[in-house]
């Protein structure tokens, strides 16, 4: 069997039926979907290129408008100053006069920039500005109000200045007012017309940016034009109606008589709680005569694992209930054991014997506390909580304290975080160890436990002390120490990171709720 029959042998009764109707009907329709779209496309690339045609129409309008301004204030001034009048601006204005819009406000300058005379208004940033002659500068004015043109003639400068609503009737001349147009210089934008807004889904606005005047200025063009309409793209959608109507009538038939009753029932067996009773099954399950016998089969299995899983939660009970009840024993059994250790310790008649009674009972009295927790998380069932444990095994150590280290300050910082039980018996010996070496060489210094979360399933535990020294590790009691509390390292499947007055082991945790 291929893989291919394989799928489709996988797919639902309804996903069948579509595959099938694809293949029937679906090729035909592409086939004609897709020659419409070459028409379509080939429509929408003559509507771009015409709105492409327009924009650089206007761009050349702009363009023009500057190159004839600029030409016509060269000529003319460059006669003035050639002759030396006492006037040139006058003798400039009337060889201006007689050409149609021609420049009306300008000022004329000498070869180092001096001002020899001004007509009209004409203020302009850039007065130091000096151009060779034969050269034309362009730039905007700060806001983009006016565009300035300085062009180099013999003996001289001239400047002009086109406004905005100049070169906006020559734009909209050529491109309508329907476009927007924007002259920038690389510092001031000049906003000749805003940018359209789309009037309707039936546009689109086509965007065009190139250099004018030389590269001195960009401008940037915004041109609607039309699109397709949605009902053209109906219509040519039209060969693929067949091929709808046929699914969703398929889809229809199916989902009435088949999927829809299966559909209830797997909602009513999936929201059936075990426990909860009889599996009550939908009345409407269709007229399908093999639906309605599925579901009194689900009936009757679901009321045989009813009674298993009854049976099964009886004997959890009771297995629970056993392993609480062991874990109390021994936790009782264990305080019993550290009181006689107690009381054989008061009365021994060496201090060795009652410093090892006191050893021995405050490890005793350290995995009591572990099993009394352990058995506080069998009646929650989130794992020992490391918080408590050590708050009640740091109080268990200061009250077993001798009287030389009664004074000793164990400080906790530990955040509230879960474990197991193996891990919680390696931790509660290891602070055991660590509390009384130091309550027995340095009473009056205090030892500090931190826990903090480093991960998603691992914390990190350090124990702080000024005896926590790997340097000092010649010492026979200390190394019996060292290889005591290096062991219970192990057990935690971390290694002892020591330092200087500070060791630190990671220890597996639950993760965060």
């Amino acid at each position: 069997m291929s893989e291919v029959t394989r799928w489709f042998q996988r797919l639902p009764t309804t996903g069948k039926l579509l595959v099938i109707l694809s293949a029937a009907v679906l090729p035909l329709g592409l086939v004609l979907v897709w020659v419409a779209a070459q028409g379509i496309g080939t429509a929408n690339s003559a509507l771009i290129a015409s709105a492409e045609n327009q924009s650089m129409s206007a761009m050349r309008s702009v363009d023009g408008l500057i190159a004839r301004h600029a030409l016509a204030l060269r000529i003319a001034a460059n006669a003035s100053l050639r002759t030396r009048e006492e006037n040139p601006c006058e003798v400039t204005r009337r060889a201006l006069s007689v050409t149609g819009n021609a420049p009306r406000n300008f000022d004329l300058r000498d070869a180092s920039g001096n001002s020899l005379c001004t007509v009209g208004s004409i203020s302009t940033d850039r007065a130091a500005l000096l151009v060779a002659p034969g050269a034309v500068r362009l730039w905007l004015s700060p806001g983009g109000s006016t565009l300035y043109y300085r062009v180099g003639i013999l003996n001289g400068m001239a400047t002009g200045t086109l406004t905005r609503e100049e070169l906006r009737e020559s734009a909209t001349a050529a491109l309508g007012d329907v476009a927007g147009m924007s002259l920038s210089d690389g510092s001031q934008t000049m906003r000749l017309n805003d940018s359209p807004q789309l009037a309707s889904g039936f546009h689109q606005s086509i965007e065009r940016e190139r250099p004018i005047a030389g590269g001195q200025l960009r401008a940037r063009t915004t041109v609607l034009t039309d699109q397709v309409a949605v009902m053209d793209r109906g219509l040519i959608l039209l060969p693929l109606l067949m091929w709808i109507v046929a699914a969703i009538l398929s889809w229809f038939l199916v989902s009435r008589f088949l999927i829809k009753p299966l559909r209830r029932m797997q909602r009513a067996v999936g929201a059936y709680q075990p426990g909860s009773g009889q599996l009550e099954l939908p009345v409407e399950l269709g007229s399908a005569v093999e639906i309605r016998d599925l579901g009194q089969s689900f009936s009757r299995a679901v009321e045989r694992i009813e009674e298993s899983e009854l049976e099964m939660a009886e004997a959890l009970e009771g297995q629970r209930k056993l392993v609480r009840e062991v874990h109390h024993r021994v936790k009782n059994n264990l305080q019993v054991v550290a009181s006689l250790l107690n009381i054989h310790g008061r009365n021994a008649e060496s201090q060795d014997a009652r410093d090892a009674y006191s050893s021995i009972g405050r490890r005793v009295d350290a995995l009591a506390v572990v099993h009394r927790n352990h058995y506080a998380e069998l009646e929650e069932n989130r794992g020992i909580a490391l918080r408590p444990l050590l708050s009640e095994l740091a109080a268990s150590l200061r009250g077993s304290a001798p009287d030389s280290a009664r004074g000793l300050n164990i400080d906790l910082d530990l955040e509230s975080l879960n474990t197991t039980q193996d891990v919680a018996v390696a931790i509660a010996f290891l602070v055991t160890e660590v509390v009384e070496f130091a309550m027995l060489a340095r009473p009056d210094e205090p030892v500090e436990l931190t826990l903090r979360r480093n991960g998603d399933l691992t914390a990190r535990f350090g124990l702080g002390s000024p005896v926590l020294n790997p340097e000092a590790a010649e010492d026979p009691e200390r190394k019996q120490f060292e290889r005591i509390i290096g062991g219970l390292a192990k057990q935690l499947r971390s290694s002892l990171e020591r330092k200087l007055g500070r060791y630190s082991v990671d220890l597996p945790v639950f993760p965060p709720r």
